[in-house]
């Protein structure tokens, strides 16, 4: 119950209209601003407006509120990955599917995967989450390569160079895209699509 008293810390205060959900989705963007390593747990209580026996009351510690915000972006692209669309067909159409999918997690989940992003690799939650990062990477590579096999994507071009730049146009949207902004979610993965597998010239 709220009116709990923690004899170490005296009644615990500022839980009220915060659930778990609020106070990580918070905490995300505060990460994203100053820098995970640079948040203090009293960094985060200013700026969420409440104490930090508060943030307790919901997570354990700062590692945990990091812990949760990666597994909601990274849950949300293995979960394209692991849709039956992404596993049958021919690989060019489940390449698209992949990276439509890809895009919508992005854009839905924006700080999430932002802060997925920047990642240093400097604690083991971190390195954790950047090996199911580098596997998603990888599976996807496995999709250009399948569907270059298949002759249905330009062989010509390094597969190297074809991945890299796939994931170095998606990873930009977290950038420079603003959700609720003039280009719809939907408009912005058709334009990319285009560009991935039409390219910039016209058709004569």
């Amino acid at each position: 119950m709220d009116a709990t008293v923690d004899p170490a810390s005296g009644p615990r205060r500022g839980r009220p209209g915060h659930d778990q959900q609020t106070v990580l989705n918070m905490a995300v963007d505060v990460f994203n601003r100053h820098g995970y390593e640079a948040t203090s747990m009293g960094i985060l209580a200013e700026n969420l407006g409440i104490t930090k026996s508060a943030i307790y009351h919901h997570v354990p510690s700062k590692g945990d509120l990091l812990r949760l915000a990666l597994d909601h972006a990274l849950d949300g692209l293995e979960a394209v990955l692991d849709d039956p669309q992404a596993a049958s067909g021919p690989a060019d159409v489940r390449l698209e599917f992949v990276l439509r999918g890809t895009i919508q997690v992005l854009t839905e989940r924006l700080p999430f995967v932002t802060l997925l992003l920047r990642l240093r690799g400097n604690t083991e939650i971190e390195r954790s989450a950047l090996a199911r990062r580098r596997e998603f990477d990888h599976r996807v590579a496995g999709l250009v390569e399948a569907a270059r096999s298949e002759g249905s994507v330009r062989s010509d071009i390094d597969p190297r160079t074809t991945t890299r730049l796939l994931f170095g146009t998606i990873n930009s949207i977290v950038e420079w895209y603003k959700p609720g902004g003039p280009l719809p979610a939907q408009k912005l993965a058709d334009n990319i699509i285009t560009m991935v597998f039409d390219g910039l010239h016209t058709r004569r």
